[in-house]
């Protein structure tokens, strides 16, 4: 099963959310530093389903012609 791309991102928010509630510098910085790597990481997974599609598009251009 992969990952999508909401999955990343509510955990991201999640990290964002823990943040805000801390009172603890180190802890906080370290749930920062999660929420931006889930944000990456959703990203990563948005980049690669639209040139995914783009070179289904493609492909399905080839066959038609």
């Amino acid at each position: 099963m992969s990952a999508t791309s909401d999955f990343y991102l509510a955990r991201a928010a999640e990290s964002a959310l823990q943040a805000e509630t801390t009172k603890l510098s180190n802890v906080r910085d370290r749930w920062l530093r999660a929420e931006t790597a889930w944000r990456a990481m959703a990203d990563k997974v948005v980049k690669s389903e639209t040139e995914r599609a783009e070179l289904a598009r493609v492909k399905a251009l080839r066959v038609d012609l």
